[in-house]
Formats: C-alpha cells, structure tokens, sequence
C-alpha cells in the first residue's frame, strides 16, 4: 500500500464513495434493499453530511479513495446518540489498521460534537467488522435504536463515548 490519508470528504469524491460502498456491498452478499445500498444519501454523501454536527471521512491512497466511514446525529432518535455510518473499505484497504484509525477519528469527532454514545447498526456476516467494533468498546444491543430505516441489519451496537 501507498500513503494512506484519512480526510473529510469533499464534492469530487461522491462518486468514488458510492462505488466503494456499494462494490463492498455486492462483494459481501448484502441486499439491496433496506441497507446502505438503496439510500438515497449514497450518490451525495457529501452534501449530505454537509450539515451540522456531521461528518463524512473517505480513506485515500494515490488519490484513490479505499475506505469511507462518517458520523452523524442517529435518525429519528431522541438522544445525544450519533451513528457510525457507513464504514466501508475495499479489500486492498482491510487487514491494515486502517478501520482501527477510521473509528479512532470519528469517535473523536463526535467527542469533539459533544455526543455521548455512538450507535452502528451491521449484518451478522461481518465478523470481521464486529471484532473492530468490539475492539473499540462497542457492546451489542438487544434492539434497534433510532429508525435508521435499514431493517436488514439486525446487528446493533453501542459505545459509551463519555
């Protein structure tokens, strides 16, 4: 691998993000439908996160994005909650710590945006994904939070981020 850049998103990258997310999806059997495939938020992630108390980070390496990951206040919740959304990286990226840091710097972020837990929501085969998240200090939930309107992930998660 080449330098690795964690950065915020910027208007040029909607399209490299896009396809990464959705490769990653269709290269892990996800369904299209009631996950971050179908959202409509995906082709403009980042006018998307272009609003307060949010933030969108993309991986790049040799001007490629390889990863993405972003924070945001949890949808229809009526808490100090933000949701890690929409953590993915393209094979060539994983097995490098690079999900580590990418969880590392949204958990900072969202500190620095005053929340008080982290929420995700995730698919049962991705193993991988949750002994990140567990490494972290996030713990399962029994039940969903919010309404993230992605009823095919029935894996819930939360960290304490005080």
């Amino acid at each position: 691998m080449g330098t690795i850049i964690i950065r915020e998103i910027q208007q040029k990258d909607n399209t490299q993000v896009a396809s990464v997310v959705r490769k990653v999806l269709v290269d892990l059997g996800v369904p299209k439908v009631g996950t971050a495939y179908a959202d409509k938020a995906l082709d403009h992630m980042f006018e998307n996160y272009n609003v307060p108390k949010a933030t969108y980070f993309v991986v790049e390496e040799n001007d490629k994005v390889v990863g993405c990951c972003g924070v945001a206040q949890l949808d229809n919740y009526e808490g100090n909650v933000c949701e890690l959304q929409k953590m993915y990286f393209l094979e060539e990226a994983r097995g490098k710590g690079i999900g580590t840091q990418m969880i590392d710097t949204c958990i900072e972020r969202a500190k620095e945006y005053g929340f008080e837990k982290m929420y995700l929501e995730t698919m049962p085969y991705m193993e991988s994904a949750q002994k990140l998240y567990k490494k972290s200090g996030f713990e399962y939930l029994v039940a969903p939070m919010g309404n993230t309107g992605h009823y095919s992930c029935p894996i819930w998660m939360i960290k304490d981020l005080k």
